[in-house]
């Protein structure tokens, strides 16, 4: 065997989404720009109420790696997003009213004029009734701004439960209930894993839709969310640069062309700015510790602040599973 031989058949395979440039076939990696940060996502912690069996963020009564964000923390991430002309301010968790400095900080973000979106299991850390005083007092004054999506995996009870526990469905639904009767600009988020068509899908919540009287329009695909589901064992295709074109996709599509996402890691002193709302843990996808700085980001995962899609996620939500969370 040859010195050349040897070196070639010593060396190491790459590993799908191990080089944030080149895909394990040696294909130049996508990336995607910053066209406009018009939303800007807080993660208020990771803690829930429940436990779901894929949840994208892996919530639980006892999931505290992204803890608390503090009223005072996310104020800082509002003012600079305002002084960036950032349109929306999206709130999510964990469930988002289960901290106790949540109801101040969305109060904070509608005071200074922005379109907010919260997402929420609409169970009971929202239907207590402080939280609900809370919320009506909001909605009377700023309800054009605020919308409520709540999380509905399944228009049947059945297969909704499957994915987040007994009990679950008719506590949502209660929780929908009151939102829709008391005026809240409301929307719902089911998932795609059930083996149906996009149009059998949004027949079922049609029909629930109608009997629950819910101001939902079930063919507006922002007022019913179906977003793609997410496993451990995504063993498919990673995107490159001549996927935009096969796909017939254009980058500016994806949520990071033009959303960040503020967690607080357990055990930090501050919070950090990272693409999107499905990289939580994975430090090498940190921009920074403000939007500016993300703005501009380098490093393995970022080309001044354009991001690599380096990540499973990337590729099954984003761009084959044509997910968005905004």
């Amino acid at each position: 065997m040859s010195v050349a031989t040897k070196a070639v058949s010593t060396e190491r395979v790459r590993q799908k989404f191990e080089d944030p440039d080149w895909t394990a076939k040696g294909e130049p990696r996508a990336s995607v720009h910053l066209d406009r940060l018009t939303t800007v996502w807080i993660n208020t912690g990771t803690l829930c109420n429940i436990t779901c069996r894929n949840c994208y963020i892996e919530s639980s009564p006892t999931n505290d790696r992204l803890v608390y964000i503090s009223h005072v923390e996310a104020v800082a991430f509002l003012n600079e997003a305002k002084s960036l002309g950032v349109r929306e301010i999206g709130y999510t968790g964990g469930e988002p009213f289960l901290n106790p400095d949540f109801p101040s900080m969305l109060r904070a973000a509608l005071e200074l004029g922005f379109d907010v979106l919260v997402l929420t299991n609409a169970m009971l850390p929202l239907q207590r009734p402080h939280i609900k005083k809370q919320l009506l007092a909001l909605n009377e004054r700023y309800g054009a701004q605020l919308t409520l999506r709540v999380s509905l995996d399944h228009y049947s009870q059945a297969l909704h439960e499957v994915e987040r526990g007994p009990g679950t469905f008719i506590k949502a639904l209660d929780g929908l209930d009151w939102l829709s009767g008391n005026g809240f600009n409301i929307a719902i988020a089911g998932r795609t894993c059930w083996n149906e068509t996009p149009d059998a899908s949004r027949a079922g919540y049609a029909q629930l839709i109608s009997e629950r009287h819910w101001p939902i329009d079930a063919t507006d695909h922002k007022q019913l969310m179906l977003l793609p589901e997410m496993d451990e064992g995504y063993d498919g295709p990673e995107i490159t640069t001549q996927c935009w074109t096969l796909l017939k996709l254009d980058p500016s599509e994806m949520m990071c062309a033009s959303s960040r996402m503020v967690v607080k890691r357990r055990g930090d002193d501050a919070p950090v700015v990272l693409p999107c709302t499905l990289l939580p843990y994975d430090h090498a996808f940190e921009m920074g510790r403000t939007l500016s700085d993300a703005s501009v980001a380098d490093g393995a995962m970022f080309d001044h602040g354009a991001v690599k899609l380096c990540h499973k996620n990337c590729a099954k939500f984003c761009v084959l599973g044509g997910g968005s969370c905004s």
